[in-house]
């Protein structure tokens, strides 16, 4: 699959630094606007940027999604993780993140794809659930989907428990991009980590498109970027 390219990491810490030095080269080509992604994945990334003189100051934003009823003072939504690991040390031009305390969810929804396909996404970041999906595009989304609302799984609620003290507390539902949404970006960069992946980016490997399996959407991608620290996967 020519449009893959795979790298091979000893760890997070490799990891961060290939994408930190990809980063300033991609600074350095004129990128204006970063596709971001949120998880325990991104935060060795988000470290190396904050202690490095990358400059976001010409750079606009946006998050792949937000959990539905949270907002951006609760620990637990994804506007609280970007404003602690990367915002508020790293100023951007602009910052875009679903807001999931909307009136009107369907509305900002169709708000949030119209700004992201006027805005053009140069590089986007991604990571990839166990069940094989992509921001929460959970399996049998369809490739075509734009941003949208999206009910969340047994399995992805399972892994996301992690992070909250009381599994009821986590919220069921979601606003994500799209698997549409996702691949309108130029260049598209996954990064996974341990052997609970494997499973998902074996599905990559196959080369066959499937629903079951977002993942695999980015099969139909002119350039995408796979950075792991499992072997045997290219």
């Amino acid at each position: 699959m020519a449009n893959i390219r795979y790298v091979k990491v000893a760890d997070k810490k490799e990891a961060a630094e290939v994408v930190l030095e990809r980063m300033r080269e991609e600074l350095a080509g004129g990128l204006e606007v970063l596709g971001l992604a949120t998880g325990s994945t991104m935060e060795p990334i988000y470290a190396a940027w904050a202690d490095s003189n990358l400059d976001f100051s010409r750079v606009i934003s946006f998050n792949l999604d937000e959990y539905v009823g949270l907002g951006a003072d609760n620990p637990n939504s994804y506007a609280w993780f970007m404003n602690h690991h990367l915002f508020s040390k790293k100023p951007f031009k602009e910052t875009n993140i679903p807001d999931g305390t909307s009136g009107d969810l369907e509305e900002e929804c169709e708000e949030y794809e119209a700004r992201l396909r006027d805005a053009g996404i140069d590089l986007q970041f991604l990571g990839v659930g166990e069940n094989g999906h992509i921001a929460f595009n959970e399996p049998g989304t369809p490739f075509t989907s734009i941003t949208h609302l999206t009910q969340l799984t047994e399995s992805t609620l399972g892994v996301n428990s992690q992070y909250f003290e009381d599994r009821s507390e986590i919220p069921e539902t979601a606003l994500t991009m799209g698997i549409s949404s996702i691949l309108s970006a130029k260049k598209i960069i996954l990064i996974a980590f341990g052997e609970k992946k494997r499973h998902a980016l074996e599905q990559l490997i196959k080369g066959k498109e499937t629903t079951k399996y977002p993942i695999t959407a980015l099969l139909s991608h002119p350039d995408v970027t796979i950075i792991t620290d499992l072997d045997g996967i290219k």
